[in-house]
């Protein structure tokens, strides 16, 4: 079945099912932005402007609105790549257990409101974060393009290496913020770019492992999916081990922060390790997954309050 027609028949099932739910309603349009990734993702941001703030010698109040403006438009512009994320995906959502119930698979929202919904957040937070800095709205522009087309569009469907392509976009939003404030991109900018391009593949490894029947339903081909988990288990120690390293290019921020970088970086490679020889796959891959979760939000967080005191 080609991809326009699996749309069609999923569209269909969906209008069917959609004379039995009630109207569409705001809910319904908040699951689409899925808020959980843009609050994690404002985490990062806020980071990267407050670290450009202090390194040019200003304050969060004195650039007040560059940065109110990165915050709005890197909300809006995450919100939007997750809409159109979901409809991009609406012929395969029903597939798998964790998108089986959104709202593009009920029939509660079509494809032309999604879509209309996706593009508009996405043209207003392009325009928000062009209100804060034309560095900024170029970075989140670029952000979203990888994500919407190179990603979902492109790779998931067609190679294991979709997770380094979706890296990229996921790893934006620090230099999104440090751009409102800093256009000229200090080097330490970069360096939290990279921080989370290398965090994310060993966190959606971990998640594909624990998903990995759904993705082989669906089609999309996911490192576990396509070499298995031994491998991908591999692949998620290479990362967290280049990791560490990476996290110490800014060791400048103090004596405190190198050494929860070397702890949580250690700790999670030492959880990494012991999965060569764990017997139980899926409960070594939600650790790590978790682990990942608090890694990434200590970090920046840790970021941010060394440089407070």
């Amino acid at each position: 079945m080609s991809k326009l027609n699996a749309i069609s028949s999923a569209e269909s099932v969906a209008g069917l099912k959609e004379s039995s739910e009630s109207a569409v309603t705001w809910r319904d349009y908040v699951s689409i932005s899925k808020t959980g990734i843009v609050m994690s993702n404002l985490i990062t941001v806020f980071a990267g402007l407050y670290l450009a703030a202090y390194y040019t010698g200003s304050t969060l109040a004195e650039s007040f609105w560059p940065a109110f403006m990165a915050i709005t438009g890197s909300a809006l512009i995450i919100a939007g790549g997750c809409a159109l994320n979901n409809y991009i995906d609406r012929d395969i959502d029903h597939l798998m257990e964790r998108t089986k119930d959104r709202p593009t698979v009920s029939g509660r929202l079509t494809g032309k409101q999604t879509l209309t919904y996706g593009l508009a957040l996405s043209i207003a937070g392009t325009a928000a974060l062009a209100a804060a800095s034309l560095t900024a709205a170029l970075i989140g522009a670029a952000g979203l393009i990888i994500y919407v087309v190179l990603y979902t569009m492109w790779t998931k469907r067609t190679t294991t290496l979709n997770t380094i392509v979706g890296s990229f976009a996921g790893a934006v939003p620090p230099l999104i913020g440090w751009a409102a404030i800093d256009p000229g991109l200090h080097p330490y900018a970069w360096t939290l770019f990279l921080i989370m391009f290398i965090w994310q593949p060993p966190h959606f490894l971990a998640l594909a492992m624990r998903r990995q029947d759904e993705y082989k339903a669906a089609g999309i081909p996911m490192l576990p999916v396509v070499a298995g988990n031994a491998l991908t288990k591999r692949q998620i120690i290479w990362y967290v081990a280049a990791l560490i390293p990476v996290s110490l290019l800014i060791a400048d921020f103090g004596v405190i922060y190198t050494a929860a970088a070397v702890l949580l970086g250690g700790g999670w490679l030492i959880y990494g390790l012991m999965g060569l020889r764990t017997k139980d796959d899926m409960k070594w891959a939600t650790g790590m997954f978790i682990y990942s979760l608090n890694y990434l939000t200590i970090m920046f967080v840790l970021m941010v309050l060394v440089h407070m005191f």
